[in-house]
């Protein structure tokens, strides 16, 4: 059962820094499995299935996709009634039984197609093969769910709840996190992929089961020590509230003086542990949910809360709505970039991986090995170097819509790299070019990642409203979800309507045009960074009440990890 966070007597010495080894040791054997069973699925799908090209891509994207979406759910019943802890238990049981599946599927040859025979006579997988691997795939989507907007966040509980107990500024959480995710990542393209393309199958997808195993007990190992939050029920009731009370009282003159409209923070008190949120000018249609009128309270005098609101109450939704511009922008970054990844490892495939002439070949999914190590690299120099000096010239620094900004712009240079790449490869297929080509284009990507994804993770956690922590994480992922699949719609758009004209992606893609479909990705990110600028200069800062002191948000030292102090 989750603890409150409010009122009462805390357990001692729950929460900060002891709960790290458990919750990131967790997070790094799950990733470490997650990256290992996705990294060189295209590959699986395309020599193992004999899908092609485009069908195993749409389908990695839609998985990607629906992993993304299912994360709503998950973070909703985490908010209304579960608590994260067993959401996140529960998840990884979930998504365990689906690699357990496709690792049986991988081993039993009767599960798959059976190999090509020359001349490249190869045959589809049967209904009850493709059964069994959409079976294991929805799994790990169910899965997700659970895991991806709860782990984050309940890290984070283990610090927010701490904060009178807490000094010195040692990493930002949300870098530490990453860090974490880049560390197992990988472990997993350097390791997994390499037994996937030179042992097998059953091994290169069983290793990660395993480990997936052990990041559960870890994980479960260490709940005596953790800070639980008790759910605050469900926030979409609370919207929705708030919305039906406004419209019933959209007729009814406002007061012009804000502090006539309804207050109760005994009310709010299991929502608002972190401080009040201060009334804004926006939106002020909402306001209307908190004026007070005859026929709001029972005879008891409790609030009838489909009628009249609190000022807090009303203050989340306002959050909510002003986040979504800024979040939207997420959308356009995953559509484009969602097929690259698969792209890339046929790119890969086709180009020479030797080290020394007939000697070791580097797997083609490891190549993204140099995004990983320059996202690790990143991430503690943004921390420690670029953040003091930038807070040399301005007290604040950078705040995370700058970081996002930054990220934004540096994909594009990475898409543009990618483009001039391969067309110089095209130049070359008689005598292939190196594989280490594609380094830039990885390099710049990982360093975009470090800049867009914490920061992007940095803004929901702080400017959501803080019952609905998880629900924000999982706005996060519904903005990929909807990425995915619009990647997938153009990715299907391109093919279909280039067919005439040269088809862009083709199975064979020496014959494609896959440098024009990356000059087409780049036109969108230059249009989503544009977008992002605008919605960037237009957004207000919440302000939270914290005993009687107004405090902002926006600065990336307002999520700091801090050592606990012991009593």
């Amino acid at each position: 059962m989750e603890s409150k966070n409010g009122g009462g007597k805390k357990k001692a010495k729950r929460g900060g820094f002891k709960t790290m080894p458990f919750i990131l040791g967790n997070d790094i054997c799950d990733k470490f499995a997650t990256a290992g069973f996705n990294a060189n699925m295209v590959s699986y799908l395309t020599s193992q299935l004999h899908l092609p090209l485009v069908t195993a891509s749409n389908t990695l994207s839609n998985l990607s996709g629906t992993s993304s979406l299912t994360t709503i759910i998950g973070a909703l019943i985490a908010d209304s009634f579960a608590g994260r802890f067993w959401t996140i238990t529960v998840g990884s049981l979930i998504y365990q039984l689906g690699m357990i599946t496709l690792t049986i599927s991988a081993i039993l040859p009767a599960l798959r197609p059976p190999p090509c025979t020359p001349p490249d006579v190869c045959h589809r997988p049967s209904t009850f093969q493709l059964l069994v691997l959409y079976s294991s795939l929805i799994l790990t989507c169910i899965g997700a769910g659970g895991i991806r907007p709860c782990v984050v966040t309940f890290g984070a509980d283990q610090f927010e709840l701490d904060k009178t107990r807490t000094s010195t500024r040692k990493w930002n959480y949300f870098s530490l996190y990453y860090f974490a995710l880049s560390v197992s990542h990988l472990l997993a393209l350097t390791l997994v992929v390499y037994i996937q393309d030179n042992v097998g199958w059953g091994w290169g997808f069983g290793i990660p089961s395993m480990v997936m195993f052990v990041s559960v007990v870890v994980f479960v190992i260490g709940y005596p020590l953790y800070i639980k939050i008790k759910p605050a029920g469900s926030p979409m009731t609370r919207l929705t509230q708030v919305l039906i009370a406004a419209f019933k009282k959209r007729k009814i003159a406002k007061p012009e003086d804000p502090s006539l409209l309804f207050v109760d923070k005994e009310l709010d008190a299991d929502i608002s542990t972190g401080g009040s949120l201060i009334h804004t000018e926006q939106l002020r249609f909402l306001d209307q949910a908190a004026i007070i009128t005859d026929g709001d309270m029972t005879d008891s005098g409790k609030t009838r809360l489909w009628r009249l609101s609190t000022v807090h109450r009303v203050e989340e939704l306002k959050s909510v709505i002003r986040l979504i511009p800024i979040w939207s922008v997420g959308i356009l970054t995953v559509t484009a970039a969602s097929h690259n990844h698969s792209f890339a490892i046929i790119q890969a495939k086709a180009m020479n991986r030797h080290l020394t002439p007939n000697g070791f070949q580097v797997p083609a999914a490891s190549m993204s090995i140099f995004a990983t190590v320059m996202m690790i690299i990143a991430l503690p120099l943004y921390d420690k170097v670029i953040v003091p000096i930038s807070r040399r010239f301005k007290q604040s620094g950078f705040t995370y819509l700058h970081r996002i900004g930054i990220g934004l712009a540096i994909q594009v240079l990475a898409i543009v790299l990618a483009a001039l790449v391969e067309h110089k490869r095209k130049l070359t297929v008689t005598a292939p070019i190196s594989v280490f080509w594609l380094v830039p284009q990885y390099a710049v990507h990982g360093l975009a990642e470090s800049f867009i994804q914490v920061g992007h993770m940095e803004f929901l956690y702080d400017q959501s409203p803080e019952s609905m922590r998880s629900t924000a994480v999982a706005l996060f992922n519904l903005a990929a979800s909807i990425g995915h699949y619009m990647g997938t719609a153009l990715v299907t758009a391109v093919s279909k309507y280039t067919k005439k004209r040269g088809d862009w992606l083709q199975d064979d893609i020496n014959r494609g045009k896959l440098d024009s479909y990356y000059w087409l990705v780049t036109v969108l990110q230059v249009i989503n960074l544009g977008y992002y600028l605008v919605c960037a200069k237009l957004y207000t800062y919440k302000t939270l009440e914290v005993d009687g002191v107004e405090k902002g948000g926006g600065s990336v030292g307002d999520l700091e990890l801090v050592n606990s102090v012991e009593d």
